[in-house]
């Protein structure tokens, strides 16, 4: 950044006290909380999230320094659950990607399951595609059992997650079937489970930090289970 460019002094004081203003609101809204879902208490803890957020922008940008603070951004945490107290029907909302890593593994197993029910050969669809394989497969098995079983057919795990979303009432039979996918207001869901393997790469920086605080060699440690993957829980405040 030029010189030109760079804020003044006063702006960073500025900046200052306008987080010290929003930390006095945000602890006075904590005090008069009047439930646990409390509004007030949310808007004043974005108010401190933004203007924590300036600060430590302008002093960056001023003295090339850093505040000791992590502000969690919009994508990575839920508002404050806002759906009904006692809920009277549940929608679930399951995500699961793979990776197709040894297509003869899954065209051999879409073969067997197409042999075992056109025995005579009527009726036999082609299983010699990948798509063709995987429509018959995830119409023979459920989507748990593949995901139990996803070696045997050729499958590497990615990505998952689960969120759990309340509603006051159960859809009606063919409500949603046309747009089953749109996006869910986040204030319903109860509570998320997330799998991943970032979250092995988190645990091993962990793990090697403390390695090297220990003086000890990173790299002379066994190898933890790379392919392992943990399930952590974003539940709503309530």
């Amino acid at each position: 950044m030029s010189d030109a460019a760079q804020p003044t002094a006063a702006e960073v004081r500025a900046a200052a006290e306008a987080v010290k203003t929003a930390l006095d609101r945000h602890l006075a809204a904590v005090e008069r909380r009047t439930g646990e879902d409390d509004p007030a208490v949310y808007e004043a803890f974005n108010e401190l999230a933004a203007a924590a957020e300036v600060y430590d922008e302008l002093l960056y940008d001023r003295y090339d320094e850093v505040t000791p603070f992590e502000i969690p951004g919009a994508d990575d945490s839920l508002p404050p659950y806002a759906g009904p107290e006692e809920p009277n029907a549940l929608s679930v909302l399951i995500r699961r990607d793979y990776a197709v890593v040894e297509p003869q593994r899954l065209l051999a197993q879409a073969q067997r399951v197409e042999a075992a029910e056109f025995e005579d050969g009527a009726d036999a669809e082609a299983s010699g595609t990948v798509h063709g394989a995987l429509g018959l497969l995830f119409g023979e098995f459920e989507p748990d059992e593949i995901a139990s079983r996803h070696k045997e057919f050729g499958l590497e795990e990615g990505d998952s997650t689960l969120w759990v979303l309340a509603a006051d009432e159960p859809a009606e039979p063919g409500e949603w079937l046309e747009t089953p996918f749109e996006q869910p207001d986040p204030q319903q869901v109860v509570c998320r489970f997330d799998v991943s393997s970032v979250f092995d790469d988190d645990l091993d920086d962990d793990e090697e930090d403390e390695d090297d605080d220990e003086g000890e060699p990173a790299e002379d440690e066994e190898d933890g289970g790379a392919g392992s993957q943990r399930s952590d829980a974003d539940r709503v405040d309530r």
